[in-house]
């Protein structure tokens, strides 16, 4: 649902989007998806995404029809300027290469053009399969980890990076920045400045102005 959401925002922004990896869950689902939003100020109105999100419904995958409560972590980092270098040492990468598969394990490439990069001394790990050739995707994945190790980089300067590993792991109560409640009431609601819109369906098909808008003025 937060995919479609935001897909949708950038749709209704005029901005382009572009689906650098997506995995799908194990029965349903997405299990993570990494993609690219470009536009005027996209990442100044995006980061304000950052933070765990969640959903109260009926799950459409449960057979009893029970309430399900769901997390899931959004993380917005911002595309390096070009004259930003990143210097990162082949020494400490490991770069695997695998077949694409499509969402559901459908159309399995033959060749192995996937990739994925794991940056050994900081753990990160990002890859891409949506191009056909391996060197593109390659690319890709190159270019995201270069923004991630910037933005770990920045927020070492601010003095914040372990917060963020604290953070990733913190998937649970409390620690929301906004629910979205669709039973047994309908509600969205902004932990961080108290904001409650009552039109569920209408923020998650795209409307989420109103809660960046708000987060950016507080």
């Amino acid at each position: 649902m937060l995919f479609r959401m935001y897909t949708r925002w950038v749709e209704r922004k005029g901005f382009k989007i572009s689906i650098i990896d997506y995995q799908p869950g194990d029965e349903a689902g997405i299990k993570s998806v990494t993609f690219t939003a470009n536009g005027e100020y996209a990442h100044g109105y995006l980061k304000t995404e950052n933070g765990v999100h969640r959903l109260v419904r009926i799950s459409p995958f449960n057979a009893s029809g029970k309430r399900h409560t769901s997390f899931a972590s959004v993380f917005v980092y911002p595309e390096l300027d070009k004259e930003i270098k990143i210097d990162i040492d082949d020494k400490d990468l490991r770069i695997d290469v695998f077949r694409a598969s499509g969402a559901g394990g459908q159309h399995v490439n033959k060749t192995s053009s996937a990739v994925r990069i794991t940056h050994l001394p900081s753990r990160i790990v990002v890859q891409c399969q949506q191009e056909k050739s391996q060197h593109r995707n390659k690319e890709m994945a190159m270019k995201v980890l270069k923004a991630k190790l910037y933005q770990l980089e920045k927020l070492k300067q601010d003095e914040k990076m372990h917060e963020l590993h604290e953070s990733k792991d913190e998937i649970a109560w409390g620690s929301q920045i906004r629910s979205y409640v669709l039973q047994p009431y309908q509600m969205v609601k902004d932990h961080r400045i108290n904001l409650e819109i009552g039109n569920v369906y209408n923020v998650l098909d795209g409307a989420i102005d109103p809660f960046i808008e708000g987060v950016l003025l507080s």
